[in-house]
């Protein structure tokens, strides 16, 4: 009989509670037992996973190839010349974070292999936040591969009661997945126990509740790559609210539901269909009609 499978806060914190173990050991052993395997060999695939996000940092940052769409393709060295020239407003780990969720959104959007996280049009968020932590605080390999268990585990309990799917439920199921899943990997790694990773999760997701998926011209380019980077600050300021004790007044869980709610009364305009939102918007309809005639 499986022991460590779950699909609610409500059954981590009865697991956490019963086997003293953080989100990420559970995480970890969740799947190991899902797919009949040692952990070890879990752990080593999610190695896998970090090392081609820290390429896709590394040759973003340093790229600047135009996206397929050639809609974006500077930000991310943009952001990281800005960095090496001045102190930044949000500091140290923000103004990394958010060049390397530009870096990853930016690699993704010139065709190169990434890693959803929780979907490609998301995949900035989460990595762009636990390196450039994992840069600023010293945090091990493995501890990074914590942090990326951990966030693994709020985005199965986004995905088996809401949606992942901006064509489902806007992107508030994407950013906002990927930075509810960012916040409580972050709370962790900062030494923050279950309670606070999922108060730290309820924050983000409250916090891009509603927002709407409006490709233009149908591209994961504009807006998708900037969301990432305020997905990235929206989860570093939910985490430091829920390290400094601050609660959500609504559980995790419901505001899980919440999000499905407002997805299914979402109009079709506002999810992924490039019909609403911006992607409506005068410029935009001018820059599908360039797109059109190429």
């Amino acid at each position: 009989m499986y022991q460590y499978q779950y699909g609610t806060q409500a059954e981590i914190a009865a697991l956490a509670k019963e086997e003293g173990l953080k989100i990420s050991a559970i995480a970890l052993l969740h799947e190991a037992e899902r797919d009949e395997t040692d952990p070890e060999e879990i752990r080593r695939k999610m190695k896998l996973s970090l090392d081609v996000m820290k390429t896709n940092i590394k040759n973003g940052i340093a790229s600047e190839e135009p996206s397929i769409g050639g809609l974006i393709g500077q930000n991310a060295a943009k952001m990281a010349r800005y960095l090496e020239s001045r102190q930044a407003y949000g500091g140290p780990v923000m103004g990394r974070a958010v060049a390397y969720s530009l870096a990853i959104t930016e690699e993704n959007a010139r065709m190169k292999r990434i890693v959803a996280c929780p979907t490609a049009g998301a995949s900035g968020v989460v990595p762009g936040c636990l390196i450039a932590a994992g840069e600023v605080f010293g945090y091990t390999q493995e501890q990074l591969l914590d942090g990326l268990f951990n966030a693994s585990a709020i985005g199965i309990i986004i995905a088996n009661n809401s949606s992942i799917s901006g064509a489902e439920g806007g992107c508030q199921a994407e950013v906002g997945t990927a930075s509810a899943m960012a916040a409580s990997a972050l709370t962790e790694l900062a030494g923050g126990d279950v309670e606070a990773c999922f108060h730290a999760a309820a924050f983000a997701l409250k916090n891009l509740l509603g927002l709407v998926c409006d490709p233009v011209a149908g591209l994961v380019e504009v807006p998708c790559s900037k969301r990432n980077a305020v997905g990235v600050a929206n989860a570093i300021a939910a985490a430091d609210m829920a390290c400094a004790g601050v609660q959500s007044v609504i559980p995790f869980d419901e505001v899980v539901l919440a999000m499905k709610e407002v997805g299914c009364a979402l109009p079709a305009t506002l999810r992924e269909t490039a019909k609403g939102g911006i992607a409506a918007s005068r410029t935009a309809r001018e820059i599908k009609k360039k797109m059109s005639r190429l």
